[in-house]
């Protein structure tokens, strides 16, 4: 005896309906590709690449020597302007008592002579300690090899001037009659020892390399 039939089976067709075996199988979720800014999905952002390219070569990093080049002639012209304002100061005193008249037939002529010398050299200095903070300036903003002459030539004068000063006090102390060995050797020291240890480091030849490949722009990769 067969089982009574479904309500709901079509009589025309005179079978059996077949049970139901639940919803269709389906795939496994899976999670979208992240997708970066300026990068088709699915293809992964290698790190420090920009979103329009390959990554832009960077210019060669200053010289630790550049910057201590630098920071010297900060210091020179520092101590420069400051000795050439005393200086001009003492010049200006003596050139007071140069201009009363003297009597006894001294040597007034000489003392003022010696005044205009002073006070030229002093302007001269002075201009070289501006020299130094431009050429200072510089050199840590701009690779070129003109700002590194620049730079190198500064430092040149003041050894050339340290080196007059060395000639002409000597030169004085001889008339005055005594031994200034010892104070002139610690006074061309004191001078000279910033503008010779700066002129050392930018005669290096990573300093000199860097400051030719300013002249032209670096070539691509």
């Amino acid at each position: 005896m067969s089982s009574p039939g479904s309500p709901w089976a079509d009589p025309a067709a005179g079978t059996e309906p077949v049970a139901y075996a639940g919803p269709p199988a389906t795939a496994p979720y899976a999670a979208p590709a992240p997708v970066y800014p300026g990068y088709a999905p699915g293809w992964p952002a290698a790190p420090g690449w920009p979103a329009y390219g390959p990554p832009v070569p960077q210019r060669p990093r200053r010289p630790g020597q550049v910057v201590a080049a630098a920071v010297l002639a900060f210091v020179q012209a520092a101590v420069v302007a400051l000795s050439s304002a005393y200086v001009l100061l003492l010049a200006s005193t003596f050139g007071l008592f140069a201009g009363i008249p003297d009597h006894s037939g001294g040597g007034g002529d000489d003392v003022s002579g010696l005044v205009t010398e002073v006070t030229v050299l002093s302007a001269v200095q002075l201009a070289s300690a501006v020299l130094l903070v431009v050429a200072g300036v510089l050199v840590l903003n701009r690779r070129s090899r003109a700002v590194w002459t620049t730079l190198l030539a500064g430092f040149g004068v003041q050894l050339a001037l340290a080196a007059y000063w060395l000639v002409r006090l000597t030169s004085l102390a001889d008339v005055a009659g005594f031994d200034p060995t010892g104070v002139l050797v610690v006074g061309v020291l004191f001078y000279a020892a910033a503008p010779a240890v700066g002129l050392g480091l930018l005669l290096v030849g990573a300093v000199r390399r860097w400051a030719a490949g300013g002249d032209a722009p670096p070539a691509a990769e």
